[in-house]
């Protein structure tokens, strides 16, 4: 194994892991943005507020997104599979 197939796989690997994760925390993060300005704007200083509508835009997140995240794991999954006979030799 060259350490340029390495770090293609470790480039590939760290891309889709971002991409996943982006693309659940960001809707998460835009509606604490909101929540907090709300909350400034109202001054209602409670902490419950702002964590159950984040909880439920990610879980609502993973839901709707669940299909595209298995997909996308799934395929590198086996393009890693397949890339086994290069790397080996």
């Amino acid at each position: 194994m060259t350490p340029e197939v390495f770090v293609d796989i470790f480039r590939d690997a760290l891309q889709i892991i971002v991409i996943m994760v982006s693309a659940i925390v960001l809707p998460s993060l835009a509606i604490g943005l909101v929540v907090a300005v709300f909350q400034a704007a109202t001054s209602i200083n409670e902490q419950t507020l702002s964590f159950l509508p984040r909880l439920l835009v990610t879980l609502g997140a993973l839901m709707a997104l669940g299909h595209w995240l298995t997909a996308t794991i799934t395929e590198f999954t086996l393009e890693l599979v397949a890339r086994i006979p290069a790397v080996i030799s």
